[in-house]
């Protein structure tokens, strides 16, 4: 079938394509055409070539057709570039008897997005014969006519249009008629002109045969039978006072409105100028439907629904007949106009380019085609589209009704994840008319959210000596994102896995946090590491928390007897003379507790025989005292069992056995260097001398400390001296408690160092392995065993001495 294809350029898309080039859109206009049925598969023309396109990125780009109709005419090979016709095209069904047949096609691509407009022009074939309306024709003629008459035939129709459409009439050969051809810009009609005087005695009925012939190539013909009853007296026929009439109405007239009164007269008398109008009854069956005329007046009226969208004019075909015997009729041409009035609201249709449009798309994606149509014409079918609502999208003009719906603003899914654009189509007419369409944007997600903690900083509290792989702890992030981008998997920071390994490990999908080991708060009171949160999105997103794990102290541990009552296998035994007066010092109990807290708070009891009453000791500090003077009922040995308890639950506790002996004198009495001073009565030469001694001793002792304290001060530099001393903590009861750990400690006394207290400065962190020691009451420290061994000596000499004198 040939073809023909050339490229157009209207004024008008060219104005279009370079505002278009504000918008980023790049925009063209192809013209093609195409015979009327061609076969499904014919090429019309090569898009890549013409549109300057690698074939390549036909694919690659999402190329596509876009009609605004509900059929698919044409399509694209992707592979090729060749636009073909996909379905049958049948011009009558597709434009009717309109001169000129289009099919308007969008071209679209992406990344980034390019309009073409492709204006197919569908070429008429000679494809219908020319028909008549009715097979046979009948006119009744009067003997009495002249010659040169003339009578109304039916004329033929052809589906085709221009020169495919009817083109002459042709009469079969016969003695009376001849055929009187008329053509128009748009039509052709024919009249009967009798050219021979009729005898109704000679021949009654004539048969004549009508062609029709189009003027295609090769032409196509139609026939209509007709017969001519000749008719006896009767002289004159009606006359109508036009031949030709033109009337002009508006669209949706109601029924019974009149159009225009046609008038005939007949110069007969009497009954044979009774004239009576009507319309033709054969070849215009649409005419019938929509109109009549009163057959007394003449008056065209309307009797259907007028649409000019349908119909912009009508020819009306009438008669005008008398009541002669044989009666006798005249024809005239009555051509109506239809007004447009704005009855028809614009159409929106609206053609996706993206299922979804991702929220981080930039300003300018095209998401959706617009066109928007009014049947009316003129200013009725100029339209306007805005959208109505709140939404980051715009329209943009492609060409005259056709837009593009594109990204306006910033999107983002965790905040609106769909958008319903209403979009209003307004017309130019008075009153105007509007329609609206909504059209829904769905958003799609993209990993712009990272993971999120609750809090930066996560407190976990942890009893010692709980199970090995109990969960002590699920962090949980949130990400605000859907799919992939939210799945979160957990992990230790890289920096931090070996730090934390050896402690606990943690369940990368649900966020566990397991421990690995049995923490003993004596070995570690705290540890921290950090977890990493990250989804799985490309790229992923993290973020982290810092989980600080604090051990929490278990009573777990036995109060510890300190020295002198401490060695193991010795017998512990202490004399007080027989003149002690109540409240005599015997012995103070010593006691730590490695725990801390309430667990290391150390309370002393006696258990001691039934009946027992000479001995009481200090709940708190440990000493040992009398409660009254010995009498002659006495024992002289006493058996005392201490009963040393912390304050946990349950309760731990330890005892130690303490023989108190009872002698005569002072004098008896084994001095053990106890660290609390004896009480006496009066200030005898026995005390003056130790009193002498002690004084002595000092001296020596605070001589030893001060070069002691200038050594290590040299050493470090400092004002200080660095010792290895537990932990102080104090409490209301006036108890003391320590840790058991090696700490540093800066240490000074005052310049009078026999009255002065010792000062112990605690470092900032304690070391792991601290131990807790409880000292109780006014005594002085004399745990050494973390002392360095050369100090031992003289931190417990000077201690005793110092123990000593406050006896005095």
């Amino acid at each position: 079938m040939p073809m023909q294809r050339k490229r157009g350029a209207c004024g008008y898309y060219l104005l279009v394509c370079i505002l278009d080039c504000c918008w980023k859109l790049v925009c063209g206009q192809l013209s093609y055409s195409i015979s009327e049925e061609a076969s499904p598969g014919t090429s019309v023309g090569n898009l890549a070539k013409d549109l300057n396109i690698n074939v390549q990125d036909l694919e690659a780009r999402m190329f596509q057709l876009v009609s605004g109709s509900k059929r698919q005419y044409f399509d694209t090979n992707l592979k090729t570039g060749s636009l073909y016709v996909s379905e049958r095209i049948d011009r009558e069904e597709l434009c009717a008897k309109a001169t000129k047949c289009t099919v308007n096609v969008e071209a679209v691509m992406n990344s980034p997005l390019k309009l073409y407009r492709l204006e197919i022009i569908i070429l008429d074939v000679n494809d219908n014969a020319p028909f008549f309306p009715e097979k046979l024709q009948t006119i009744n003629i009067a003997e009495s006519i002249s010659p040169g008459g003339k009578f109304g035939i039916i004329g033929a129709s052809d589906l085709d249009v221009g020169k495919n459409g009817v083109s002459t009439y042709k009469l079969s050969p016969n003695d009376y008629f001849a055929i009187d051809i008329h053509k128009g810009r748009d039509s052709v009609s024919a009249e009967l002109v009798l050219q021979k005087a009729l005898d109704r005695e000679k021949q009654p009925i004539i048969r004549l045969t009508l062609t029709a012939v189009d003027g295609g190539n090769p032409p196509k013909s139609g026939t209509s039978q007709i017969i001519i009853n000749v008719l006896d007296n009767n002289d004159n026929a009606p006359v109508f006072s036009n031949s030709l009439y033109k009337a002009s109405i508006t669209e949706n007239l109601s029924v019974g409105h009149t159009v225009i009164v046609l008038t005939a007269v007949d110069a007969d008398n009497g009954i044979n100028a009774e004239v009576e109008y009507s319309l033709r009854g054969k070849g215009q069956d649409l005419i019938l439907d929509l109109f009549q005329i009163d057959s007394l007046t003449g008056a065209i009226m309307v009797k259907g629904n007028i649409d000019y969208e349908e119909n912009p004019a009508f020819e009306i075909h009438a008669q005008a007949s008398d009541k002669g015997q044989p009666p006798m009729s005249a024809h005239c041409k009555v051509l109506v106009e239809v007004v447009d009035l704005n009855d028809n609201a614009p159409e929106i249709t609206v053609t996706s380019l993206l299922n979804t449009v991702k929220e981080d798309a930039p300003v300018g994606t095209a998401v959706a085609l617009v066109s928007v149509l009014d049947k009316d014409g003129g200013r009725n079918g100029a339209v306007t589209a805005v959208i109505v609502n709140e939404s980051p999208f715009k329209l943009e003009t492609n060409y005259k009704n056709y837009y593009s719906l594109v990204v306006n603003g910033p999107l983002d899914r965790e905040n609106v994840s769909e958008y319903n654009v209403t979009i209003m189509a307004s017309d130019e007419g008075t009153p105007s008319l509007s329609s609206s369409n909504t059209f829904n944007v769905q958003v799609s997600d993209v990993n712009d959210n990272p993971p999120r903690f609750p809090e930066p900083v996560i407190n976990v509290y942890v009893r010692e000596n709980s199970p090995v792989g109990a969960v002590i702890k699920t962090v949980s992030a949130v990400d605000a994102d859907v799919g992939n981008n939210c799945q979160v998997s957990y992990s230790f920071l890289q920096s931090e896995k070996t730090a934390s390994s050896s402690l606990v490990n943690i369940n990368s999908e649900t966020g566990d946090i397991i421990s690995l080991q049995t923490f003993n708060y004596e070995e570690l009171k705290t540890f921290q590491f950090k977890v990493q949160a990250t989804d799985s999105g490309v790229p992923p997103l993290s973020s982290n928390v810092t989980v600080n794990v604090l051990i929490l102290d278990e009573n777990d541990n036995n109060p510890t007897i300190l020295a002198p009552y401490s060695e193991l296998g010795s017998v512990n035994s202490e004399t007080i003379p027989y003149s002690a007066e109540a409240g005599y010092f015997v012995a103070k109990i010593r006691a730590v507790d490695a725990d801390s807290g309430y667990n290391a708070l150390l309370s002393y009891h006696l258990t001691e025989p039934k009946g027992n009453n000479l001995f009481r000791i200090g709940t708190s500090t440990g000493e040992i005292r009398t409660k009254r003077r010995m009498s002659d009922n006495d024992l002289k040995s006493h058996p005392l069992v201490v009963l040393v308890s912390d304050n946990g639950e349950p309760s731990l506790s330890a005892t130690v056995s303490i023989d108190v002996v009872v002698v005569e004198s002072t004098a008896d009495i084994q001095t053990q260097f106890r660290n609390v001073p004896l009480k006496e009565d009066s200030f005898s030469d026995l005390n003056l001398y130790l009193l002498i001694a002690i004084v002595s001793v000092s001296v020596v002792f605070l001589l030893s400390l001060i070069s002691l304290i200038a050594v290590r001060c040299h050493r470090t530099d400092g004002g200080f001296s660095r010792y290895s001393a537990p932990m102080i903590t104090t409490h209301p009861d006036g108890s003391w408690s320590y840790s058991k750990a090696t700490q540093q400690y800066d240490v000074c006394f005052s310049s009078d160092t026999l009255k002065s207290d010792v000062v112990v400065f605690p470092a900032p962190f304690p070391p792991v392995d601290a131990e807790l020691i409880s000292i109780n009451g006014g005594d002085t420290f004399t745990r050494t065993q973390t002392l360095p061994s050369k100090d031992k000596v003289r931190i417990r000499f000077a201690l005793q001495v110092l123990d000593m004198w406050g006896k005095k």
